[in-house]
């Protein structure tokens, strides 16, 4: 009987165990060297001059709004195909969330419906790197310089994405995610980075209660620190990231090259873009006619994202009644299938063979 494929399945391994043991042993298991290790060795891995640390994708985005001092009375204009984090972060600090419809290609979001988007309550634009594709962030970055907004990325999918050459996170503020399905894992986790001087010292106060000095407490915070038990695995992960960023890449042309179902719509790649398929992501008209069939075969599968943000009950009580049509089909035909390193060959032949005989 052929094993279990799982979707996903973190690459933890002997030398994040020793680094973890090491700091257990050190008895300075919270916030401490070892993280501001971490936060230096990924500023230098994304190009940037700054990185926070803190205790998940999600607080990174709160942070970085709140040190971007966006708040109620402003518009933050994102994705509502992407997990929800995104938009209630920006709920969080009392904005709101202006969505625009995405691209049907690399379902990011759309650069001219971003355009349509804008109003004089407008402060900030939040893409999101989807799957590990990066958003079209030469437009992007026009449309923020033309209208003077401030650029926050959602890198949570997009560990080592690029757009000619440069990563994804070092565009504007980035955020990324270290949850165990994403490309890097720090069990829980998460990491701003920036240029800006500013931006920096105050993501460091918002994170640790408002703190400059012991017990001076100059401005509102919150305890979004992370632990160095968790920065421990972040280096050992990070060192790991081009290898296994590679070996999804190179699955990712094995699928494509070997699936033939012509029902299936494989994912595609900008130009000048590097994809590092934190998910592969297929779209097919009945989808869960292909579900059926993984299940049966023991093919983990995942369907990233169902229902998109503004049909979330929450967001229907919040008054968004608006339609974003790319986004609702792609809702509806989405499926994901493992392209994770610790693929085999095997595994991913029987995949390509599974799906082709549907």
């Amino acid at each position: 009987m052929q094993k279990v494929i799982n979707i996903a399945e973190p690459d933890i391994g002997v030398e994040e165990k020793k680094a973890v043991q090491k700091v257990l042993d050190s008895g300075m298991i919270t916030q401490g060297p070892k993280t501001l290790q971490f936060e230096k060795e990924f500023a230098r891995y994304i190009g940037t001059k700054h990185a926070i640390a803190v205790s998940s994708g999600t607080a990174a985005l709160h942070i970085a709004l709140l040190a971007q001092r966006i708040g109620a009375g402003d518009e933050v204009i994102t994705s509502p195909f992407t997990f929800i984090a995104t938009a209630n972060s920006i709920v969080s600090t009392g904005a709101k969330p202006i969505f625009a419809d995405i691209e049907e290609d690399t379902y990011n979001i759309d650069p001219e419906d971003v355009k349509e988007k804008i109003t004089s309550k407008t402060t900030a634009i939040m893409p999101v790197h989807l799957f590990g594709h990066p958003a079209d962030m030469k437009a992007l970055t026009d449309i923020c310089d033309d209208n003077k907004l401030i650029l926050i990325e959602d890198a949570c999918q997009a560990h080592g994405a690029s757009v000619d050459g440069k990563n994804a996170g070092a565009f504007g503020t980035g955020c990324f995610s270290f949850y165990p399905t994403k490309n890097m894992t720090t069990s829980e986790g998460g990491m701003i980075t920036t240029d800006d001087e500013e931006i920096d010292k105050l993501a460091r106060r918002i994170r640790n209660h408002g703190m400059e000095e012991k017990y001076h407490h100059i401005m509102l915070g919150f305890n979004f620190r992370t632990t160095d038990i968790a920065s421990a695995i972040g280096v050992e992960q990070l060192r790991k990231l081009e290898a296994n960023n590679n070996r999804r890449v190179e699955n990712a042309r094995y699928l494509s090259k070997k699936i033939r179902n012509k029902d299936i719509t494989l994912p595609t790649v900008r130009k000048g873009c590097r994809h590092v398929f934190n998910q592969y992501t297929t779209r097919h008209p009945r989808r869960y006619d292909v579900v059926e069939k993984l299940v049966s075969e023991g093919i983990g599968y995942g369907i990233y994202y169902p229902v998109p943000i503004h049909r979330q009950k929450t967001y229907l009580e919040r008054g968004y009644n608006e339609s974003h049509l790319k986004c609702e089909k792609a809702c509806d035909e989405v499926l994901s299938i493992p392209v994770h390193p610790r693929l085999s060959e095997e595994n991913l032949e029987f995949i390509c063979k599974t799906l082709n005989s549907i």
